[in-house]
């Protein structure tokens, strides 16, 4: 079975806490044991402050006691207001600890840069967070939002400090998204044997098949965000995705998914659910392998 991880950034907002912990139970209990999330989470919701999504976790920890079971991914940097931003040893420790209070832990077993910080030295960020790789606070460090170059940089002067370097990173990398990090970012983690886990894996749900026309934007709060997607390379990967999917019984999510799984360096897309069949959907990619036919298929009509 390949690997997924679920976005958390639904936990405590378009999921209360009786579905987010459905939907963390199934997760698990289906065999998938990473999930991702982060401090900012989710801080653009009314009445929201951020750090509802580890708070909703922590609380699913400590109610199911899985803490051994679970890879638990968070990241830091984003703005929470306040000035409390960037990637300053002074604000990666502080927002550390806030994580590890709301997740109800002693460790973390990915910490996140969620974007880069051009205003702070990299050997600042990289100084510190080895500082919490060394106490036992983290256990891994990745990147998130980084261009080539910069990630590039960050590793090399970890090898030259040595200091634990990036594992991973997270881009934005889908069938819809791909010029950017196959041109930019693909090369430096082939090169680095970085872990890729991707974010808006659905192209924030186009992908499913859900959005083909205007007349469809009201099926969802993000129904909006479809207009960018509806032109003639939007349909036509639409179209590549409805055929290989009839071919191989499948949904276009699933093999939307399992194109992403089969893509060099991508270790797992992150993938988000409001609702057990729609998370059970989702999970069947994990187990879907296309032919060589069928990807030749999808890179055409989606090649950017």
């Amino acid at each position: 079975m390949k690997k997924l991880m679920f976005g958390g950034n639904v936990l405590g907002w378009t999921a209360d806490e009786a579905t987010s912990f459905a939907l963390l139970d199934d997760f698990v209990g289906a065999g998938f044991d990473a999930i991702d999330t982060a401090d900012v989470y989710s801080r653009w919701a009314p009445g929201h402050v951020g750090g509802e999504s580890e708070a909703l976790i922590g609380r699913w920890l400590r109610r199911r006691g899985r803490r051994d079971d679970v890879i638990i991914a968070t990241k830091c940097g984003m703005d929470m207001g306040d000035d409390r931003k960037g990637l300053s040893a002074r604000w990666i420790r502080t927002a550390v600890n806030d994580s590890l209070r709301r997740l109800r832990t002693d460790y973390i077993d990915l910490y996140q840069a969620h974007q880069d910080d051009p205003a702070t030295p990299l050997e600042e960020t990289l100084h510190e967070l080895a500082a919490l790789v060394r106490e036992g606070k983290v256990r891994a460090i990745g990147a998130s939002n980084y261009s080539g170059a910069r990630l590039s940089e960050a590793l090399r002067l970890s090898r030259e400090l040595g200091l634990p370097r990036f594992e991973t990173l997270q881009p934005h990398y889908n069938l819809y998204e791909r010029a950017d990090f196959e041109r930019d970012l693909q090369p430096v983690c082939e090169r680095e044997n970085l872990a890729v886990i991707t974010y808006y894996s659905l192209a924030s749900g186009f992908l499913t098949g859900k959005y083909r026309s205007e007349a469809d934007f009201g099926k969802s709060p993000r129904g909006r965000r479809m207009s960018s997607f509806l032109n003639a390379r939007g349909l036509r990967i639409l179209g590549a995705l409805d055929q290989v999917a009839a071919s191989v019984g499948a949904t276009p999510s699933q093999v939307a998914l399992a194109w992403l799984m089969s893509r060099p360096t991508v270790a797992a897309p992150i993938v988000s659910a409001t609702s057990l069949p729609q998370l059970r959907e989702i999970m069947k990619s994990a187990t879907l392998k296309l032919d060589a036919d069928s990807l030749s298929a999808l890179d055409r009509a989606s090649a950017p």
